[in-house]
C-alpha cells in the first residue's frame, strides 16, 4: 500500500489506478477455488465468511488452510456448517495450534479466531423468534452480532400463537436500549409485523423455512413479511440470519 501511495504522490499513477491497486490487495486468491476478502474485518467490522453447504469438503478444508497460512490472517466465519463437518475440520486443522475454534451447534456456524479479545459492546441488538424451531437462524445472527462487537439480547418462542408472551419481552428490550430488532418467524410469518407496530426502532424480518403444506420452505412467511402493513420493515432472504445480522450492524455503525 505504501508503494502505491508513493507512486500516487509522485504522479506515476492516477487516483483511479491507485484505488484499483489498493482494492486488489484486499483479495486473497486461492488458486481457482476461492477469492477471499482478507481485510473485511478491518474495513467493515465483521470477518470474512465462507458459505459451507455448496462446497466439497476438500475445497472447504483447502480454503481454511490456505487462509490461515497466509500473511496476517484475520478471524474467519464458516456458515451453515454441520456438526459432522465441523468435527472433521477440527481434526484436520489441529496442527494450527494457535487458533481458537468457536462452534455454535444450534446456529451451525463456526468462528475461527486468531485471538480472543473482549471489549465493551458498542451497541445492543435484540433478536426475537416466533418459535423454538426458528432458533437456529436466530443463533446464526447472534454469533455474527457478538463477533462484531455488539451485544445480542435474545428472546425465543414468543410468537403470535401466544401473543401475551411478546409484550413483556418487547418492553424489556426497549428498556435495555436495543438499537435494532431482528425478528425470525416461519409458518405465516406474522411476528415482525406485530413487533414493528410496537416499537420505533428498525425491524429486520427473517422468514424461516419452518412450515408445512403451503407454508413449506418459508415462502409464505417471506411473502407475508414483504406484504406487511407495518411500514419500514426490512426483509432478508429465507433462513438468512447472517444477512440480517450484517444489516443490523450496518445500521448501528452508521449511527
Amino acid at each position: 500500500m505504501r508503494e502505491i501511495l508513493e507512486k500516487l504522490i509522485n504522479e506515476e499513477i492516477d487516483l483511479e489506478t491507485a484505488e484499483n491497486l489498493i482494492k486488489s490487495q484486499n483479495i486473497l486468491e486461492l488458486d481457482e477455488v476461492a477469492k477471499l476478502d482478507s481485510n473485511r474485518q478491518i474495513r467493515t467490522g465483521f470477518p470474512e465468511a465462507v458459505f459451507a453447504p455448496s462446497k466439497d469438503y476438500e475445497d472447504l478444508l483447502f480454503i481454511v488452510k490456505r487462509y490461515f497460512e497466509s500473511e496476517n490472517p484475520q478471524n474467519l466465519i464458516i456458515t451453515k456448517l454441520t456438526l459432522k463437518r465441523y468435527e472433521k475440520l477440527l481434526k484436520d486443522l489441529e496442527y494450527l495450534e494457535d487458533l481458537i475454534f468457536d462452534y455454535n451447534k444450534k446456529g451451525q456456524i463456526l468462528v475461527i479466531k486468531v485471538n480472543e479479545t473482549k471489549s465493551k459492546p458498542i451497541a445492543k441488538i435484540g433478536i426475537l423468534t416466533a418459535g423454538t424451531s426458528d432458533i437456529n437462524v436466530a443463533e446464526e445472527a447472534k454469533v455474527i452480532i457478538e463477533e462484531s462487537g455488539c451485544e445480542a439480547i435474545t428472546s425465543y418462542d414468543i410468537g403470535v400463537a401466544g401473543i401475551h408472551r411478546l409484550f413483556p419481552q418487547i418492553a424489556y428490550m426497549v428498556k435495555e436500549g436495543v438499537k435494532v430488532l431482528i425478528v425470525c418467524a416461519g409458518m405465516e410469518g406474522a411476528l415482525p409485523s406485530v413487533v414493528a407496530g410496537l416499537v420505533d426502532i428498525p425491524v429486520i424480518a427473517v422468514p424461516t423455512s419452518v412450515g408445512y403444506g403451503v407454508g413449506e420452505g418459508g415462502r409464505v412467511a417471506l411473502d407475508s413479511m414483504l406484504q406487511s402493513c407495518a411500514p419500514g420493515i426490512a426483509v432478508v432472504n429465507i433462513d438468512n440470519g447472517f444477512g440480517a445480522a450484517v444489516f443490523a450492524l450496518t445500521i448501528v455503525k452508521s449511527r
